[in-house]
């Protein structure tokens, strides 16, 4: 019976061998883990025994290779742990340059722990099968490494929400596989890159909250995908380029709060899709194209702290809706139109213009 039972004990430990993930990864994990302070939720209690593929919390590893393909861990998650907690998580320490061991990674998730510091480990560019980096809603300083660009595979690059400081690596460009960036409420400085418009698949550009100069890109009218463009509350300069308007899916423009200058571009304004436009506190002077018709469709509209000057144009009363207009802080002068949207607006969508009058303002 003994002779019996030593071949099985073999035969089961190497079954199991077969069935954990590598011993490499196992310790690539737990040397993540050690420059991680988690002291609320207990998470990395999970993070005991040989086998990192099973019952490791955030850990989710290839069910043919065994090799870890996923860590996600969020600090805001409606998981058991957190309602049990009763609270969001907090999270201090830095993301230890070992995570790069893992080197079959496709979703590298540490979002929402407010108080992770430290760099981002340049050798985050070597994950070649990373997919998803989503690292936001930390205290992340340093530079985006700059061979970002070597990640073909990114679809997805969400650094916002950090203290990232100097420029947007000229590399980025290169990620032909990105549809979302999302680089918002960073310290990042310089130019967005002229040839921003090779990102052929983005959907989605948030760069807002920076201290990002410059023009607006040329090229960035080129992303026949790109539905989202948030440059606000930058020092950006410069006209707004008038492709912007003749993009095919853009429907939310957000410019607001930089140093923009020259005039509104008509297609801006006569474009059915842009749903939600923001030129607001900017030095954009001139007229507001007459241009609107029954097709203007804007949720949004707003082009107040402006140097425009002129009257509101009358072709606005046939816009099929619009739900939010603000006009004021310009030099506008004579009467204001009458029927929607101006029925339903507040005086202070036109207060401190020069000679505004009619409703919701004086009489004229």
């Amino acid at each position: 019976m003994g002779s019996l039972f030593v071949p099985l004990a073999i035969m089961l430990a190497v079954v199991s061998g077969v069935h954990s993930c590598p011993p490499s990864d196992r310790t690539a994990l737990l040397a993540f883990k050690a420059a991680l302070a988690e002291p609320y939720l207990g998470i990395f209690n999970t993070w005991t025994g040989t086998d990192c593929c099973s019952g490791w919390y955030g850990v989710s590893c290839d069910p043919t290779s065994r090799r870890v393909a996923d860590v996600n861990l969020r600090g805001e998650s409606e998981d058991p742990i957190f309602e049990k907690a009763g609270r969001a998580g907090y999270m201090t320490g830095s993301i230890a340059p070992e995570i790069c061991k893992l080197d079959r990674l496709t979703n590298l998730v540490v979002a929402d722990w407010k108080g992770i510091t430290g760099e981002l480990p340049k050798c985050l560019s070597s994950l070649s099968s990373l997919r998803i980096l989503d690292l936001i809603g930390n205290r992340i300083s340093g530079q985006i490494p700059a061979d970002i660009g070597k990640l073909q595979r990114l679809t997805v690059l969400n650094l916002a929400d950090n203290a990232l400081s100097g420029e947007i690596p000229s590399s980025t460009v290169e990620l032909s596989s990105l549809m979302h960036l999302d680089l918002s409420n960073n310290r990042l400085s310089g130019k967005i890159p002229a040839d921003f418009g090779k990102l052929s698949m983005l959907s989605r550009a948030l760069l807002s909250r920076n201290q990002l100069s410059g023009p607006i890109p040329m090229s960035i009218s080129k992303l026949y995908r790109l539905a989202d463009l948030d440059l606000s509350r930058n020092q950006i300069s410069g006209s707004i380029p008038e492709q912007l308007g003749k993009m095919p899916v853009l429907s939310t423009i957000n410019l607001d709060c930089n140093s923009l200058s020259g005039q509104i571009p008509a297609s801006l304004l006569s474009c059915s899709g842009v749903g939600i436009l923001n030129l607001s506190r900017n030095g954009i002077k001139g007229n507001i194209p007459d241009v609107f018709g029954t097709n203007t469709y804007f949720m949004a509209l707003d082009l107040s702290y402006n140097n425009l000057k002129g009257s509101i144009p009358g072709s606005l009363s046939s816009a099929k809706y619009i739900g939010h207009l603000d006009l004021s802080h310009n030099h506008l002068c004579g009467a204001i139109p009458i029927g929607s949207p101006f029925d339903h607006l507040e005086a202070s969508s036109f207060s401190n213009n020069d000679c505004l009058c009619g409703n919701p303002l004086r009489t004229c």
